[in-house]
């Protein structure tokens, strides 16, 4: 099997502030079928269980509905499951210990921050994109460091994978951040406190596709 292929657009981020677990599967499946190509599951308090269970859910909805499937923080949980592949940050561990996990045809994304040099240091080591943020003031996470536009530019431009924007996109600036370089932006609050998901799913990918065409 190929490793795949990173989609266009909408890279949705699961958080349990917005998705109690009894509609987490159904929220993401209105996400993808608004437009969502990748999902991320991001919970940061959850028991190991429990972060399992729902893992697990978020990948059998992603594989019925089309959708690549990411886990966050856990190579161990995404090699595991059999997931689309892990986003590590800062104490996650680095690519290379995460690609003995997961074999060569998963994907490896890496957290980055507003720091190029973090990123060139996860490409040698293996990452298969790399994120930058907050790129937008977040209310998920409102002390991030802030990574500029032009971050998103340099990147596109000197790296040879894709770049991911995160951090306060919503369906306001999403075409903005896509037309300065991104390749995918990841959203939390603005898809899932949304209460019809695939609407907004279906809006901040018309934006994204604004942003690729240029138009803001």
């Amino acid at each position: 099997m190929a490793r795949p292929e990173l989609p266009r657009g909408l890279y949705a981020l699961t958080d349990p502030a917005w998705l109690p677990e009894e509609l987490l599967a159904a929220r993401v499946a209105q996400a993808i079928q608004g437009g969502a190509g990748m999902v991320q599951y991001r919970d940061k308090n959850a028991d190991a269980v429990t972060r399992r269970r729902r893992a697990a859910a978020v990948l059998e909805t992603c594989r019925a509905h089309g959708a690549l499937c990411i886990i966050n923080d856990d190579a161990a949980l995404a090699a595991a499951l059999g997931a689309d592949g892990v986003h590590l940050g800062r104490d996650d561990g680095g690519p290379a210990a995460a690609r003995l996990l997961l074999g060569p045809d998963r994907i490896i994304g890496v957290s980055c921050y507003d720091q190029f040099s973090l990123a060139e240091a996860a490409l040698a080591a293996g990452a298969d994109y790399v994120a930058f943020g907050s790129v937008w003031p977040s209310s998920t996470k409102p002390g991030a460091v802030r990574a500029p536009l032009e971050l998103l530019r340099r990147a596109r431009g000197a790296l040879p994978v894709p770049v991911v924007a995160i951090g306060g996109i919503t369906r306001l600036n999403a075409a903005a951040t896509i037309a300065a370089g991104a390749h995918c932006v990841a959203v939390v609050r603005d898809l899932f406190a949304d209460p019809d998901p695939r609407a907004a799913a279906q809006v901040i990918s018309a934006a994204c596709e604004r942003g690729l065409a240029g138009l803001e």
